[in-house]
């Protein structure tokens, strides 16, 4: 829950998802952290997740553009840097 009353936002846009086409709410957030690495003044989407789906959310290619990505799936180690 971010805070906000996704019926105020101004800007909607529509997004395809694995389930159909959706239409999402797009604010600007004033800072997200994820994998160590802070962003400040990031557009996000918001868009309402299935009860009992095992995520709190999905990161964008936006997020990890200019960064190295790097999945170890034998150790389970994801790690992010520049």
């Amino acid at each position: 829950m971010l805070g906000f009353d996704p019926a105020l936002a101004p800007e909607r846009v529509q997004v395809t998802t694995g389930s159909g086409v959706e239409f999402a709410v797009r604010l600007t957030v004033g800072s997200i952290t994820a994998l160590g690495r802070t962003l400040k003044n990031f557009p996000v989407l918001c868009h309402s997740l299935p009860a009992g789906i095992m995520v709190d959310g999905l990161l964008g290619l936006d997020f990890f553009r200019g960064a190295r990505l790097a999945i170890d799936f034998r150790k389970g180690i994801v790690s992010l840097s520049r």
